[in-house]
């Protein structure tokens, strides 16, 4: 039985999909004027295990994640460089699904684009207005009326007196309320729409309520993202949702905390942006989500070098003995079954579906691994169990997104490690260190 915290009711619940079998999951995806950041890669990885753990309790699942292609910061770019708002977001767009590889994660099935359902959000904006929950400001925007949502702050948790007004939105004089947001920009500069209050683009909170209704339909299992993005952005998609459809979008709403840089927070302002891609290529794959799920993702992470440093000791001592058990088979002529300890592996998915608890998880792993170095220890290794144990933790390893190499004896490297093992017995350390330096420039060790 899944259970998640559900940030709309601060509980959490079981988690039951809405349509047996299948889970319907849609993820806030980035605004492409930039490169994916650290921050960025929390969220990708967070929910990709989310994923992965549907899948291995027996879920299919549609996984939704979107491109928001349309941004006053893409537009000034573009003039900047002095290049098509298309071109600034392609570049970006290719550089984040590189990111989205090189972690390891299974693709969103389904990518949509904001320029690519400008129709759609018209038509959804249009309804909203003749609803009566939107109005069209006399500069021609169009803004959603907070006035029109008794319930208005009750996803985020938020009090109205409390609120800030504008959220990458400017405060406009033309608003009845100032907490009212922007679903239509009339604008005459950078890439623009028709639209039956001239020509313009949409705002920000609109285009994913959108993209959702269009892809999953008007009602979802889990919509997922950073915890900045709890007010405004998910708050005001709310609303736009009960008004048009009277539901509240999602049956679960989860959040991933925030990372930050040796205690402090991540900000431009105190040069301490560290870029994904940059991350996982000093770090590796492996590492770089061992990490990244070595602290539960409601809580913030602290990105240093001792916790790197932490997480890389952590990581080889569950790699190294996966590797020490295919050598030693390979070398007693073994070869492991796809057989796994089903109880440990059964210990680790409970784990996980407590709320997606992952340090307990690791804990499971860890229990497994000593089991495995104590197999291999033995006189007469019990090859039937060691190839158990090993499986089942390359299993819970999948569902962490992080890939198992199996190392493939030459004859070669099969006489060095006999003549390594050797040495050690004799005590000809000088020799033992010969073969064993031989033996980590060919991968083994």
């Amino acid at each position: 039985m899944i259970r998640l915290y559900n940030t709309r009711t601060l509980q959490i619940e079981e988690f039951k999909p809405l349509h047996e079998g299948h889970v319907n999951m849609y993820v806030c995806g980035p605004t492409v004027y930039n490169y994916a950041h650290i921050g960025n890669a929390r969220p990708m990885v967070v929910f990709d295990v989310l994923k992965r753990l549907l899948e291995a309790e027996g879920y299919s699942v549609t996984y939704v994640s979107n491109f928001t292609d349309v941004d006053d910061k893409i537009i000034n770019k573009a003039i900047e460089e002095g290049v098509s708002e298309k071109e600034i977001a392609e570049r970006y767009i290719d550089a984040y699904q590189e990111v989205r590889t090189l972690l390891n994660t299974e693709l969103p099935d389904i990518t949509p684009r904001v320029t690519q359902t400008m129709d759609d959000i018209i038509a959804f904006v249009k309804d909203l207005v003749d609803k009566g929950s939107a109005y069209v400001a006399a500069n021609g925007d169009v803004y959603f009326s907070v006035d029109s949502d008794p319930d208005y702050g009750e996803m985020s948790h938020q009090k109205l007196d409390y609120l800030e007004a504008g959220a990458r939105i400017d405060v406009n004089e033309g608003k009845k309320n100032p907490y009212d947001f922007a679903l239509w920009k009339k604008t005459d500069k950078g890439i623009q729409w028709d639209s039956p209050w001239g020509k313009g683009r949409p705002g920000w909170h609109t285009e994913c309520v959108v993209m959702i209704n269009k892809n999953l339909g008007d009602y979802i299992d889990i919509h997922g993202g950073g915890a900045d993005l709890r007010f405004p952005h998910h708050e005001n998609e709310c609303a736009q949702q009960e008004a048009l459809h009277h539901n509240t979008l999602a049956n679960f709403w989860v959040h991933n905390a925030m990372i930050n840089i040796n205690g402090q927070k991540m900000s431009k302002s105190l040069g301490n942006t560290l870029w994904a891609k940059d991350i996982v290529l000093k770090l590796g794959t492996n590492l770089t989500r061992w990490f990244m799920s070595s602290v539960h993702y409601r809580k913030e992470l602290n990105f240093s070098d001792e916790a790197v440093e932490t997480a890389r000791k952590e990581l080889d001592k569950v790699l190294n003995p996966l590797k020490q058990a295919d050598i030693k088979a390979q070398l007693a002529g073994v070869t492991f079954s796809d057989a796994y300890d089903e109880e440990s592996y059964r210990a680790f998915l409970d784990q996980l579906d407590d709320d997606l608890n992952t340090p307990n998880a690791y804990t499971v792993i860890f229990d497994t691994v000593k089991k495995i170095n104590g197999a291999l220890r033995q006189r007469d290794i019990d090859f039937e169990t060691v190839g158990k144990l090993s499986r089942s933790v390359e299993k819970m390893l999948n569902v962490l997104g992080i890939v198992v190499d199996h190392p493939v004896l030459d004859e070669e490297a099969r006489d060095l490690y006999t003549k390594w093992n050797d040495a050690k017995k004799n005590k000809d350390w000088a020799k033992a260190d010969e073969y064993r330096t031989a033996l980590t420039q060919k991968g083994i060790l």
